[in-house]
């Protein structure tokens, strides 16, 4: 199975990302974190992107935020399929995180989860790796139905108070 990657701009970030890290670890999916910085690493983080997919990698998720050019950076550098995070915070709680996720050239694509949504970068980045991987498609369907039950459990219970 390939791993995922995930980088993150700060060790600031690292209560966003557990999420991701969590939800890979249910998944049995493989995974590598660490931090580079789109600025103040750039060496480092382009090196990691440029040699991920020789180093077993099948997607990188890069989580930032503020400016957030991460993503991005690494997009430039690999064919790999990105997923930004683009966290919360700063000046304006997000959004500039948001919108250098998001706003990308022609050419260089980074799927973008909603504002710290570390949990749905991982299962995209499961989603990706299951198109060649029928276990982990299976996985996937299962925690969709498990996930199904618990909505439909609290339906239940509403239904039942009101």
């Amino acid at each position: 199975m390939k791993k995922v990657g995930i980088i993150m701009g700060s060790d600031s970030d690292l209560p966003i990302v557990k999420k991701a890290t969590d939800m890979l670890k249910s998944l049995d999916i493989p995974f590598e974190v660490h931090v580079y910085s789109a600025h103040r690493t750039p060496v480092e983080a382009r090196d990691f992107a440029l040699n991920a997919r020789d180093n077993g990698f099948g997607v990188i998720i890069a989580a930032a935020g503020m400016a957030a050019h991460l993503a991005g950076a690494i997009a430039a550098n690999t064919t790999l399929p990105v997923i930004g995070i683009p966290c919360k915070g700063g000046m304006m709680d997000g959004l500039d995180a948001l919108l250098s996720t998001v706003q990308m050239p022609t050419g260089i694509p980074v799927a973008t989860v909603a504002l710290n949504g570390a949990a749905n970068a991982a299962l995209l980045a499961a989603q990706i790796i299951a198109v060649d991987d029928k276990e982990l498609a299976d996985k996937l369907d299962a925690k969709r139905r498990a996930d199904a039950a618990v909505v439909l459990e609290k339906d239940k219970g509403i239904s039942e108070r009101l």
